[in-house]
C-alpha cells in the first residue's frame, strides 16, 4: 500500500464535482522526492515506526480503475489515511478490519481479519431490510385463500387455489393467533401470565432457540409456522429444497421501507386480503417478504444487545417483537413489544454494593374502537411507572377514567406505583442507524 502524494492524515475532503485544480507538474525525480517525503510525514504523524503494526479498519472505497489499482480510505488510529493499493486475492469492503505494517514508506497487508459477530449481524440486517413485508398484510393475504374465511372471495379463481397441504398449514397457523376476545382475559391471574408467555414464545424471535431443543417442534412459532407453508407451496411445484425461496423476489411494504429500523413504528391497519388472480408463485413471493421481517426483528434485536451494558446506556439486552392476533371481525391485527433490560451498579459503599435491574417495556398497538395506543412502562426493583399515549382525544378521556384501575391492579401484585400519566399523541421512537456495519441507536 502506497500512500499517494500530498494526501494528509486528517479526514479526506468531500468528493467535489469540479474536481480539484492542479499544481503545475514538477519533473519526475522531484515528484518521487515529494511523495516519499509526503508518505513518510504521514506516517510519523500516526507514530507510526519501522516494522511496527497497527489494526485499521476500511472507511471508504475510493476509486477503482482497469489497471487493478484503488484508493482506500482506512481509519488507523483515530485518523483518516488515503492509499493507493494493488487488488490482489484479498478483496477489500467497507468495514473490513486489516492488519498493517509500516515497510519503509509503505504500509503493508498482512491480513484482513474476520468480522466480528456485531458486524455479520449488521450485514445481514442491512442485507433484508429493503425486502420486508407486514406480517399482518401476509396473513390477511393468506387468510384469503382459505375456503370459508370472511375475506374470502365468493368465487375464488383457479389460480387462488393453494395445495391442501398448504391450506392446512395456513389453517393452523390462523387458529393459533391470540384473539381480541382472548387478550381480553389475558391479564388476570398466573393463567393469564402463562398464556402472555406463550404468545411471546411464538412470535418467531425464538424459532432458531427451538429449533435447538427440537428438530421439528409440534407446536412451530411464526417464523417455522411460515416455513412449513413455504415448504408445502414448493412440494406442489415440485421443488424439494427451501433455498428455491431465495431465488424469488419478495414483494415488500412501502411503510416498513420509509421507517425500516424504528421500532415500533407507526403502522396502519391492513387493506383486506383479495385472493383474486394469486398464484403460487406470487404467494411464495408474500411469504419471502414476511420471513424477512420476521428475521430483521431477530436481527435488530441481537444487534442492540450486542452493543452491551458500558455503551452510556445502552440496554444489556433488547428484544423487538411483533404479535399477530385477530380482531373480533377475524382480521390480522399487529402488537408491538420492545423489551430492554438494563443493568447499573448501585455503590453505597463496600457493604451495599448490588446489581440493580431495570425492565421497560414498549408496547404499540392498534384498536379499531380507540385507535392508536401506546404503552411505555418501566420497573425497577418494586417501583412501577407507566405512560400512555392515545392519538384519540375520546380514547385519552377513556384511559384517563381508567387509570384508578390500573393503579390498584400494580398494588395488588405488590408493586410501588410512583408515576402514572396519560398523554395525546405518540411517544418519540427509538430509531436505529446503520452505518458501515456499526450499529448504533439514537433516541
Amino acid at each position: 500500500m502506497k500512500l499517494p502524494n500530498g494526501t494528509p492524515p486528517s479526514p479526506p475532503p468531500p468528493a467535489a464535482s469540479g474536481g480539484t485544480p492542479k499544481a503545475p507538474t514538477p519533473s519526475p525525480e522531484h515528484s518521487a522526492i515529494d511523495s516519499l517525503a509526503s508518505a513518510r510525514v504521514q506516517l510519523d504523524q500516526l507514530k507510526l515506526a519501522a516494522r511496527s503494526t497497527a489494526l485499521a479498519r476500511v472507511s471508504e472505497i475510493v476509486r477503482q480503475s482497469q489497471s487493478k489499482v484503488e484508493q482506500l480510505v482506512l481509519e488507523i488510529r483515530g485518523k483518516s489515511l488515503a492509499v493507493n493499493t494493488a487488488i490482489g486475492d484479498t478483496k477489500l469492503e467497507v468495514g473490513d478490519l486489516v492488519k498493517v505494517m509500516r515497510a519503509g514508506n509503505e504500509l503493508r497487508l498482512l491480513g484482513k481479519l474476520a468480522p466480528t459477530p456485531q458486524a455479520q449481524i449488521a450485514q445481514a440486517l442491512a442485507q433484508r431490510l429493503p425486502w420486508q413485508h407486514r406480517v399482518d398484510t401476509g396473513l390477511a393475504q393468506l387468510m384469503s385463500t382459505l375456503s370459508g374465511s370472511p375475506s374470502a372471495s365468493p368465487v375464488a379463481p383457479k389460480g387462488a387455489e393453494l395445495p391442501p397441504d398448504a391450506q392446512k398449514s395456513i389453517a393452523q397457523l390462523i387458529a393459533r393467533l391470540p384473539t381480541q376476545g382472548s387478550l381480553a382475559r389475558a391479564p388476570e391471574g398466573a393463567e393469564g401470565a402463562g398464556q402472555i408467555r406463550q404468545w411471546l414464545a411464538d412470535s418467531g424471535l425464538f424459532s432458531e432457540a427451538r429449533l435447538a431443543q427440537t428438530v421439528n417442534p409440534t407446536t412451530p412459532d411464526l417464523k417455522l409456522a411460515l416455513g412449513r407453508i413455504v415448504a408445502a407451496l414448493l412440494a406442489s411445484r415440485g421443488d424439494d429444497s427451501v433455498q428455491q425461496l431465495n431465488r424469488l423476489t419478495p414483494i415488500t411494504s412501502p411503510d416498513l421501507v420509509q421507517a425500516p429500523l424504528q421500532f415500533p413504528t407507526t403502522l396502519q391497519p391492513p387493506t383486506s386480503g383479495k385472493a383474486d388472480g394469486i398464484t403460487v408463485g406470487q404467494m411464495l413471493r408474500v411469504l419471502a417478504g414476511m420471513l424477512n421481517r420476521v428475521s430483521v426483528n431477530q436481527l435488530h434485536s441481537q444487534a442492540l444487545s450486542g452493543r452491551g451494558p458500558t455503551e452510556g446506556t445502552a440496554p444489556t439486552t433488547t428484544w423487538l417483537m411483533e404479535l399477530p392476533w385477530l380482531n373480533a371481525h377475524a382480521e390480522p391485527r399487529l402488537a408491538q413489544l420492545r423489551l430492554e433490560h438494563y443493568e447499573e451498579r448501585e455503590d453505597n459503599g463496600p457493604a451495599t454494593r448490588r446489581q440493580v435491574a431495570e425492565w421497560r417495556f414498549t408496547l404499540a398497538m392498534e384498536l379499531d374502537e380507540l385507535g392508536p395506543l401506546y404503552f411505555e412502562v418501566s420497573l425497577r426493583q418494586h417501583q412501577v411507572s407507566a405512560r400512555v399515549w392515545a392519538e384519540r382525544q375520546r380514547t385519552l378521556t377513556q384511559v384517563k377514567e381508567e387509570l384508578g384501575t390500573l393503579q390498584r391492579g400494580l398494588s395488588d401484585l405488590g408493586l410501588e406505583v410512583v408515576d402514572l400519566e396519560c398523554r395525546r399523541g405518540q411517544p418519540g421512537a427509538a430509531k436505529t442507524q446503520l452505518e458501515h456495519r456499526l450499529v448504533d441507536t439514537k433516541a
